[in-house]
């Protein structure tokens, strides 16, 4: 896998901090991903046109973060039949609740996966658990990070039970 199967766009800069958490569970993951600014609103032909030519070029997820009026998500999967994992980020007076709202209530047809604010993280393993279906040394690779986790919980359960309150 060395082509980018994952797009991930943010809609400024500023999205930038909370998106390279989905960069770096791509990484670890080792799915191959690319990046781009591309605001719904200010781009609106370069979104289109990076929705419409995605497929094409061989990626198979798109992860779309944004803030306030949050369209980017939406406006990706007006222009494909891709998955669309929306990441609502927290910014303005309503703190991302607007991004929530916006990224998550899409018209019937034209679905949008949402994760939580900020959850970068989220919609990256969301790519994951989709490209697994296909690729099974992804698959493995979640296994893996699942059972590393449940290891440690454990472990710090154990930590927890050994003190004395």
């Amino acid at each position: 896998m060395k082509k980018p199967l994952v797009g991930i766009l943010m809609g400024s800069e500023s999205d930038l901090p909370v998106m390279e958490k989905a960069m770096e569970v791509l990484k670890e993951m080792g799915v191959p991903y690319e990046v781009e600014i591309s605001s719904a609103h200010r781009l609106p032909e370069k979104t289109a046109n990076y929705a419409r030519q995605a497929r094409k070029r061989g990626i198979e997820v798109l992860i779309a973060g944004a803030g306030l009026a949050a369209h980017l998500a939406g406006a990706l999967a007006s222009h494909t039949t891709l998955p669309v994992i929306g990441v609502p980020i927290k910014s303005g007076a309503l703190e991302g609740v607007d991004a929530l709202y916006s990224t998550v209530q899409m018209p019937p047809g034209v679905p949008v996966a949402t994760v939580g604010i900020d959850g970068a993280k989220n919609g990256a393993y969301l790519a994951c658990e989709i490209l697994s279906i296909k690729y099974p040394e992804i698959a493995k690779k979640l296994e893996d990070f699942r059972r590393k986790t449940r290891k440690s919980l454990d472990e710090k359960s154990k930590v927890l039970k050994g003190r004395k309150p």
